[in-house]
């Protein structure tokens, strides 16, 4: 595995981005998310909460939730800080400031949708790094909300 502490001066950034093993990092988030599920159907709620805990700080988690969110529509529409996730460089600098203690979640930017009866509908957008946060966190709640989900 490329890992991204072994990045060089040689080897360009976006270089090693291409050439990370998605499956492999996948089938780590995948079988943390069967250990959380398996957790909550057996009623184990402070070791499903210490596995949620492992994936938020896990690499893999961190690649996927930052994958996610670049690879959606929405990749080019930054918000109050008109910072958007573009670059291999910025992508690994998102990597480094996850999951942080001192994070701190910046203001929605607000624009007004026009609506068929001539309204207007306002729309909040959160910044890049905020998004990127949320799908780490979708990433261990997911689990939880499908176990204890209806069956129907």
């Amino acid at each position: 595995m490329i890992s991204f502490y072994d990045v060089d001066g040689r080897m360009g950034l976006k270089n090693v981005w291409d050439l990370l093993d998605w499956g492999k990092h996948i089938q780590i988030v995948s079988r943390i998310q069967a250990r959380i599920v398996k957790a909550v159907k057996n009623g184990l709620k402070q070791t499903a909460r210490g596995l949620q805990r492992l994936l938020s700080n896990s690499l893999a988690a961190k690649l996927i939730a930052i994958k996610r969110v670049i690879s959606n529509s929405g990749k080019r529409t930054p918000s109050v800080d008109n910072i958007l996730i573009d670059t291999p460089r910025k992508r690994w600098e998102t990597l480094k400031n996850l999951n942080l203690p001192e994070y701190k979640a910046k203001p929605l930017k607000r624009i007004y949708i026009p609506k068929k009866n001539g309204k207007k509908r306002p729309l909040g957008i959160p910044a890049m790094h905020d998004r990127v946060e949320q799908a780490l966190d979708l990433l261990g709640l997911d689990p939880v909300s499908e176990s204890t989900a209806d069956n129907h």
